[in-house]
């Protein structure tokens, strides 16, 4: 009688996808979906000089948004510059015969909303892009991580990836969340506890009643930020939830397709007794509205602290980094958080761009108005046209703020919308290191409502406060 050890999710998708292992014990996957979007333009340029063609463009979908204007998204960008990776996306599309969501199409809006809203993520597949939050499409119980640049090359020439196996690391989150603690809370509040380096080398497998207490779009939140705590990939362990969120979407299976799909979806559990190399539980009870106050994910306070005083810190290393980090963010030690003054607030990105996200901020502005520059990014064109025939539009444009079209927008600052230098941002996306968001700019990421709270005040706002 032969005996298996139990196996972790993650272990069963690496299992099927492993081609190979060679003596050095890297081993050769097998990529079942890969997204491209404008910045993959260097991998198609290596394929034409090594007079390579795509193997299997069906299993390629590009999309562009990290380029696109969210002022001008007709033109592509108004930018001139800025259009021509876009024009390369649509170019090497249309030569290797790929998928193209962009520009004007009715699917169009960022990758990583996109994937999922589209049904081409799905259970148990490995998912590949080159982009690093690509970990947020492991809300759904997937392998999906980010890539390099000849790593792209090499999906598009081959559908396979050379990779080293990471080890394993579950993070348990049980309890009741309390009243407007969301899934960025969560997220933030676990790095700030683990570290940005905590996850390093692993795959985080997200479990525990809290997990699985959020909705999808929470699920995404998550994982998106896995990067953000060092973590190779995030994902978490599909259920019934998955399966109602991927019904009849675009490219998930059909008919006795999906009832298959389901039966073996469901056979994609941890088992019991899977042992992980790394494990950390978290009271989910313990957590409070978060943001972060310097340049790193975990440097994360509840909204109801203080500032870091560096002359409390005994390691002179640590201590004269705080100051730095003090010093660019233009804080005071010591400083109560909900004193710090907001210049302009974006609310976007990959993070948190879903219409779960606009509906919270939304409960915020109603009635209210802006006292600073606030722009609303939807995360796609569907995402937009649902808010809008929600009202959610007249809802923020009345309260003073942008209502834009979809793309990456603020969060990364390469497509037109930047904060200004010395200028602090309220921001929903998931990085803060020192430019992130433009030249000289400071960065404090927070929950859509916290987010839309800082707006109406014009400073870091405790949201719950607006009842």
């Amino acid at each position: 009688m032969s005996y298996s050890e139990p196996k972790t999710l993650f272990e069963k998708i690496w299992s099927r996808h492993e081609i190979l292992t060679r003596d050095d014990g890297v081993s050769l996957l097998s990529i079942d979906r890969h997204l491209c979007h404008e910045g993959s333009f260097h991998a198609f340029d290596k394929l034409k000089m090594e007079n390579r063609t795509v193997r299997c463009p069906e299993l390629t979908v590009a999309i562009a948004d990290h380029y696109v204007s969210t002022s001008f998204p007709e033109k592509g960008n108004e930018v001139e510059a800025l259009r021509v990776p876009i024009e390369k996306l649509e170019i090497n599309s249309k030569d290797a015969g790929i998928r193209l969501y962009g520009v004007g199409s009715n699917e169009q809006g960022i990758v990583h909303v996109v994937g999922p809203e589209q049904g081409l993520t799905i259970p148990g597949i490995t998912l590949v892009c080159g982009d690093s939050h690509t970990a947020t499409h492991g809300a759904f119980g997937c392998l999906a991580f980010g890539i390099g640049a000849s790593e792209v090359a090499h999906v598009l020439a081959t559908q396979t990836l050379w990779q080293t196996k990471p080890k394993t690391m579950r993070i348990n989150i049980n309890g009741s969340l309390s009243d407007g603690v969301v899934a960025k809370d969560i997220i933030l509040h676990l790095i700030s506890v683990i570290g940005a380096n905590g996850a390093s080398g692993h795959m985080i497998e997200y479990a525990g009643s809290t997990i699985r207490g959020l909705s999808m779009e929470g699920r995404m939140t998550i994982c998106n930020m896995s990067i953000e705590a060092g973590g190779r990939a995030g994902m978490v362990e599909p259920d019934q939830k998955t399966f109602d969120y991927l019904k009849g979407r675009k490219h998930a299976p059909k008919f006795k397709d999906w009832d298959l799909a389901i039966e073996d979806w469901k056979t994609l559990a941890t088992e019991p007794g899977a042992t992980f190399d790394k494990e950390v539980t978290v009271n989910a009870e313990k957590i409070a509205p978060s943001l972060t106050w310097g340049n790193s994910p975990e440097e994360t306070l509840p909204v109801t602290g203080y500032i870091p005083i560096p002359e409390d810190e005994a390691d002179i290393s640590k201590r004269e980094a705080l100051q730095s980090t003090l010093e660019y963010m233009g804080l005071a030690p010591g400083q109560k958080i909900t004193d710090i003054s907001i210049d302009r607030v974006f609310i976007g990105s990959c993070t948190n761009s879903r219409i779960e996200d606009l509906r919270s901020a939304a409960r915020i502005a109603q009635g209210k108005k802006a006292l600073v520059p606030a722009i609303i990014v939807p995360g796609s064109t569907l995402i937009k046209e649902q808010a809008e025939a929600e009202g959610l539009d007249k809802l923020f444009t009345d309260a003073g703020f942008e209502w834009r079209s979809t793309g990456c927008s603020m969060c990364v600052g390469m497509n037109g919308d930047i904060t200004p230098p010395g200028e602090r941002c309220a921001s929903t996306s998931n990085r803060n290191f020192k430019g992130r968001q433009g030249p000289g700019s400071r960065t404090h990421l927070m929950s859509p409502a916290m987010a839309a709270a800082a707006a109406i005040t014009g400073r870091v706002t405790d949201a719950r406060d607006f009842g």
